[in-house]
């Protein structure tokens, strides 16, 4: 037998990771007043660290644009607080604002790369103080970032089932379904779970990026 196909029998004698269970649904707040905003912001700030995240309406046309996020969701050790992005999100900006530019709180999450020029694009927001793990946790030599999946399994023992079926749903609907909820708050947490956990363990986070210097307007031509 060859040591791939001895590495292959293993791999499948292995037991299943038990599962990871995540946020539940009673510590989900979604927010779409200002006053629930600044219960938000209030209880988000009070933390040191929060897990950030964001969620948009998949396309499905070739070449077609994203305009999201449609959603943006944090979480404290307890609680998280979801978001939407709709036509009268007006009420929860200065809220969301607040947050997402707070010098005192450090925001971190996986993959933020996307999430960060669709909150700049759209949202007008240029967060600070912002941590992608899945930057920060990748080993010496790792080529590849580490997910969230990846990460409980590392980290936790865990299996943590991330559904494609909710990850593709609709989520500037109006009613997001307790899935959707479920699935948005759990992605804010399980990024500042893991990153506890990694600091209990002694490690140091990077720096967070310098937010983006605004862009210059160019100078108008000089006509002679």
């Amino acid at each position: 037998m060859t040591a791939l196909a001895h590495t292959a029998v293993a791999s499948e004698d292995l037991p299943p990771l038990p599962p990871y269970h995540g946020i539940a649904l009673s510590a989900v707040h979604l927010v779409h007043t200002a006053a629930q905003a600044q219960a938000a912001q209030q209880a988000l700030l009070a933390a040191d660290i929060i897990g950030f995240d964001t969620e948009s309406k998949p396309t499905f046309v070739k070449g077609q644009n994203s305009d999201g996020p449609h959603l943006v969701q944090f979480a404290t050790d307890a609680a998280a607080w979801l978001f939407p992005i709709g036509a009268d999100w007006s009420a929860v900006q200065p809220a969301l604002q607040a947050i997402l530019q707070a010098e005192g709180t450090l925001k971190v999450g996986f993959g933020l790369s996307d999430d960060m020029r669709r909150v700049r694009a759209k949202l007008g927001i240029e967060p600070v103080r912002v941590v992608d793990l899945a930057v920060a946790l990748r080993t010496p030599g790792q080529r590849h970032d580490l997910g969230a999946k990846s990460a409980v399994a590392k980290f936790f023992g865990q299996a943590l089932h991330k559904s494609k079926k909710v990850s593709t749903t609709n989520w500037a609907a109006p009613r997001l379904t307790d899935k959707q909820i479920l699935y948005a708050a759990d992605d804010a947490q399980v990024a500042l779970r893991i990153c506890r956990h990694w600091l209990a363990l002694g490690n140091v986070l990077p720096p967070p990026r310098a937010p983006k210097a605004p862009r210059r307007p160019r100078a108008a031509a000089v006509q002679t």
